[in-house]
C-alpha cells in the first residue's frame, strides 16, 4: 500500500496570505506588462496614423520599446523581493 510523503495541505492555514499576496504580486505584473505593451502600440497607431506613414514604422518602434520597458519592469519587480 502506498503512502503520500507530503502532508495535509490547509487552504486556509498560516501562509494563506502570503499566497495571495504572492498571486496579487504577480497577476499585477501581468497586468502592468499589458499596459505598457498595448499602450505603446496604440500610439504607434496614432502617430502612423497623424503623419499618414505608409509603413507602421512608429508602431514598430515604440511596441519593441514597449516590450523591452515591459521586460525591465518584470525584472525590475522580481529581484527587488
Amino acid at each position: 500500500m502506498a503512502t503520500n510523503p507530503l502532508p495535509p495541505t490547509n487552504p486556509d492555514g498560516p501562509d494563506a496570505p502570503d499566497r495571495l499576496r504572492a498571486f496579487a504580486k504577480y497577476s499585477g505584473i501581468a497586468f502592468q506588462m499589458l499596459a505598457t505593451i498595448g499602450l505603446s502600440a496604440w500610439a504607434g497607431t496614432w502617430l502612423d496614423g497623424h503623419f499618414q506613414n505608409k509603413n507602421p514604422w512608429w508602431t514598430i518602434g515604440l511596441m519593441l520599446f514597449g516590450v523591452l520597458a515591459a521586460l525591465y519592469q518584470v525584472i525590475r519587480g522580481l529581484t527587488k523581493g
